[in-house]
């Protein structure tokens, strides 16, 4: 249990987390090769059947130019048919064999790929949910989606294929060497003076796609931000009556034609490059037919084991070509690997404590001593030496102008952010101190902006308490005066509410979540404006609930209408962040100060 009441200096236990510097954002984007490979580290046994696999394939491919050499030499001059057949059957064995190991591989490697591609999605999404609010308010719209969606997507390639294409091609190209070195020496040599330009420019190919891919993939969170911001409910509603449809159409339009071009210098970085070696390798067989025709080099070399190994010679161009491929793909994918791992890499700024203190038999009593808070890149503080103390079972209502600090207090005693100093406490515990999923079932929020899942009404109010009966959801849709609304849908409970809600009033909406929140039945109950969506008829009749329900606990209520606050226990009034009168509302108004300014208004 704390028992500080001032505030930690910066870096401490309860330190806020300092701002990331450009060189520290600079550094994250250096993606590490090993932190990559780190992903396949539960994957060890099928990787290694896969790398078996691949290895015996590659080396039962390898009979192939020496059967042919066999059938030149052997079986098509002394007409052995016998043998000929055997060759042939070989061949065809060899072909077979391989095709299957093919398809096993593919199968074992592909499902490999996709776990880990689903471990990527799952940490990102678990880890951004344990973000605080400050970071979604800071993030764009559509940004965290494309991260997920499009970063991880475009990942996929690199995942589920790189590993297996540098062991089969790698496999293949040595194997293959071997067998060149086998047949011809001299030969081989002359092939292998391809390897030095190919390394060459397959590096200024890899560089250049990278940039590319990097600029590629923050045009495609833009993309995301504008269908975001443009195809929702809100959106839609709102550039219908601002007339601004044609200009969001213009601002999607061109974004999409960056990113074609985008597209295109993608797919067709160093291209020409990729022709020169084309060109090149289609050179060597010319070059291998003039070394054998010449006396010094041929060296009693027969026609069989010219078309042997111009064959293999060929069948080398593919798994080089193929190792240079992926070294472009992997090195233009850390851009895409750089993006997930900067959000991996996020501080969790509301985090749970290491060793946190149980809440049992939760009386409700909240205290706030001396605290501040001030947001990020704001020089003026949204608190300032708070101090407030809520008895347990009394209500507090926070009253004052907008701006005044009201939700910014409601919010840090949810945890929804993090006090600067001071601390704010539940029964004499810092909230700091106690695991956010007990401060989840402690504090029940109702704010002013009501969010509705699109899913049905039942499902909306469960997803508070997935384990609650019907009769507990209905009691508590009764309790927030909405069950006869409810009640008369024609699929009652089971109609689906639309996306955010939009299948209902205003009033509706925010009724719904009042029920979901009583649902959980919450020893304190904070209420951010909750009834500032209601007609006065409704808010009267929500707030003689709220009335009923708030006996026996504790009220923490922010209200535009002050005749809404008039029977709390205590109310605060708040100017600039700061506390300047605290009292019952009779006596408030005897002192003819800033409360009786404000109720006069």
């Amino acid at each position: 249990m704390s028992s500080r009441s001032g505030g930690p200096p910066r870096g401490g236990r309860y330190g806020v987390p300092r701002p990331v510097t450009a060189q520290e954002r600079e550094e994250a984007q250096r993606v590490s090769l090993r932190r990559i490979a780190r992903l396949f580290v539960g994957h060890r046994v099928s990787l290694a059947a896969v790398t078996a696999i691949i290895v015996v394939s590659s080396v039962v491919s390898m009979a192939q130019p020496f059967l042919l050499r066999s059938v030149i030499d052997r079986a098509l001059p002394r007409q052995d048919v016998g043998l000929l057949v055997r060759l042939v059957l070989a061949m065809v064995a060899v072909a077979a064999l391989t095709s299957v190991l093919g398809v096993v591989q593919t199968w074992i490697s592909t499902g490999v790929g996709q776990r880990v591609m689903h471990t990527l999605r799952t940490d990102v999404f678990a880890h951004l949910q344990r973000q605080s609010l400050g970071f979604f308010t800071r993030t764009r719209t559509g940004e965290v989606q494309s991260r997920i969606t499009n970063d991880i997507g475009g990942m996929q390639e690199v995942v589920t294929s790189t590993a297996t294409s540098i062991a089969s091609n790698l496999t293949t190209a040595v194997a293959t060497a071997v067998a060149m070195l086998a047949l011809s020496w001299k030969l081989s040599l002359i092939s292998l003076l391809v390897m030095p330009p190919a390394i060459y420019l397959t590096r200024k190919v890899a560089h250049l796609r990278r940039e590319i891919v990097a600029r590629r993939q923050r045009e495609l969170a833009d993309l995301n931000v504008v269908i975001e911001e443009g195809l929702s409910v809100s959106g839609v509603q709102l550039s219908k009556t601002l007339g601004s449809g044609p200009s969001l159409v213009e601002r999607f339009t061109a974004s999409s034609a960056r990113l074609i071009d985008l597209e295109l210098r993608s797919e067709l970085a160093g291209r020409w490059r990729w022709a020169t070696m084309s060109v090149i390798f289609a050179a060597i067989p010319a070059a291998i037919y003039l070394a054998a025709g010449l006396p010094a080099t041929r060296g009693g070399m027969t026609i069989g084991t010219l078309v042997a190994f111009t064959a293999l010679q060929s069948g080398l161009f593919r798994p080089l070509m193929g190792l240079l491929s992926v070294g472009v793909t992997l090195t233009s994918s850390l851009a895409l690997f750089a993006r997930i791992f900067e959000y991996l890499d996020l501080p969790v700024e509301v985090a749970d404590p290491a060793q946190p203190v149980p809440l049992t038999d939760v009386r409700g009593h909240v205290r706030l001593e001396g605290v501040g808070f001030t947001y990020p890149g704001s020089e003026e503080p949204a608190l300032a030496d708070v101090t407030l103390d809520v008895p347990a079972g009394t209500t507090l209502a926070l009253v004052g102008e907008t701006g005044s600090g009201k939700s910014t207090l409601a919010a840090l005693v949810a945890r929804l952010q993090d006090v600067g100093t001071g601390r704010v406490t539940i029964d004499g515990i810092d909230v700091r101190d106690v695991s956010l999923a007990d401060l989840a079932r402690t504090v029940g929020v109702v704010s002013q902006e009501t969010y509705l899942l699109h899913t049905t009404v039942r499902e909306n109010l469960r997803y508070a308490r997935p384990e609650a009966t019907d009769a507990e959801i209905e009691a508590a849709a009764r309790a927030a005066r909405v069950h006869d609304v409810i009640a008369g849908l024609p699929e009652g409970y089971d109609t689906m509410v639309g996306s955010r809600g939009h299948r209902f009033s205003g009033g509706e909406r925010q009724r719904i979540a009042i029920a979901r929140t009583l649902l959980r039945d919450p020893a304190i109950l904070v209420l951010d404006e909750a009834t500032s969506a209601l007609d006065t008829e409704t808010e009267r009749a929500v707030q003689a609930a709220f009335e009923q329900l708030s006996r026996g606990r504790t009220t923490i209520t922010i209200a535009h209408r002050l005749s809404t606050v008039r029977h709390a226990h205590q109310i605060a009034v708040l100017d600039h962040g700061r506390v300047v009168e605290s009292g019952a509302h009779a006596d408030l108004l005897a002192r003819a100060g800033r409360y009786a300014a404000l109720a006069a208004a």
